[in-house]
């Protein structure tokens, strides 16, 4: 008789809903350790415009996965599976509750479903060529090439994320396959509770407002300040992200503050947009909880409670 896969506990949704604190908590109660499943928050110097846990929250239990490259390198599903899964081995020899937090969808499902990522090795001459595509025609044209060979995996992406969407159009270029055919084709290695957590449209934006200026009152621009003094180019790459980018262009003189605040406010909305791609609402795989109540600690603990039991 096989044995039961080990557990994972996933705790999703879009930005600004509440999935820090809510991990924090069930960890405690649990023995649980927390793996980063945020496709920004794995980067160092970046802790303002990606709302990544802070130290005093990372003291409340243990975190994986955050601060492990710097802006300028590369990190995709491949890397984030093959960590994540070394994570998860470590956590369970240590007899605790492993558990995924992140917004990222891509990642938490190939996580859950075991995808098997296409071994593609990155093809600087194909790179270089699309990013002079980009300079002369508009990111914009390579996204809508990758509407036209792969609608479903353009949907999941920014189209201002032109490093993304170049690895898109390099895997199709590679294999000649479609970049979301890599899904669940291979054997899950986990067995997974997934919690969601949601909030009223209107409601989410309101807290992602909120959390934007907040973002602005601690130091967003400073932020964007000392990484552009690094060198790091804000708008590029991992800084394509919303926040930095409208940073970059405020420094760059080319829009006023109370404009980038606006923009980033915006692009965070489109964000959480895309975020419900991955975790739609009637996904039975998900036990959705509402951000507002009162009573979501309980009943979050409720589920992991009968989850571990076996329920």
């Amino acid at each position: 008789m096989r044995s039961q896969p080990p557990p994972l506990v996933c705790i999703v949704g879009p930005t600004a809903v509440g999935k820090t604190r809510l991990a924090i908590s069930l960890a405690q109660r649990f023995g649980g350790e927390i793996i980063n499943s945020d496709s920004r928050q794995v980067y160092r110097y970046m802790e303002i415009g990606t709302a990544k846990p802070t130290s005093q929250e990372r003291a409340q239990a243990p975190h994986h996965l955050l601060d492990i490259l710097d802006p300028d390198q590369d990190f995709g599903l491949g890397s984030f599976l093959s960590l994540a899964n070394q994570e998860i081995q470590q956590i369970l020899r240590r007899d605790r509750l492993p558990m995924a937090v992140g917004g990222t969808g891509q990642y938490i499902w190939a996580l859950v479903e075991g995808w098997q990522v296409p071994q593609v090795a990155p093809d600087p001459e194909f790179r270089r060529a699309k990013e002079l595509e980009a300079e002369e025609q508009g990111p914009l044209a390579l996204y809508r090439e990758l509407e036209s060979i792969d609608p479903q995996r353009a949907a999941q992406l920014d189209p201002r994320n032109l490093r993304r969407v170049i690895r898109a159009l390099e895997i199709h270029h590679s294999t000649q396959s479609l970049p979301s055919s890599y899904s669940s084709q291979g054997e899950p290695t986990v067995r997974p509770l997934v919690i969601g957590l949601n909030l009223e449209r209107q409601e989410l934006y309101a807290r992602i407002d909120e959390r934007v200026d907040i973002m602005m009152e601690t130091g967003l621009e400073e932020e964007a300040r000392s990484l552009a003094s690094m060198g790091y180019l804000l708008g590029k790459g991992a800084l394509a992200s919303p926040g930095y980018l409208e940073m970059g262009l405020y420094l760059s003189g080319e829009i006023e503050l109370d404009e980038a605040v606006r923009r980033t406010k915006f692009q965070t909305h489109r964000m959480a947009r895309r975020q419900h791609t991955w975790f739609k609402a009637q996904d039975p795989r998900i036990h959705w909880l509402s951000a507002a109540s009162s009573n979501q600690e309980a009943e979050a603990a409720a589920l992991v409670e009968g989850f571990l039991a076996g329920g």
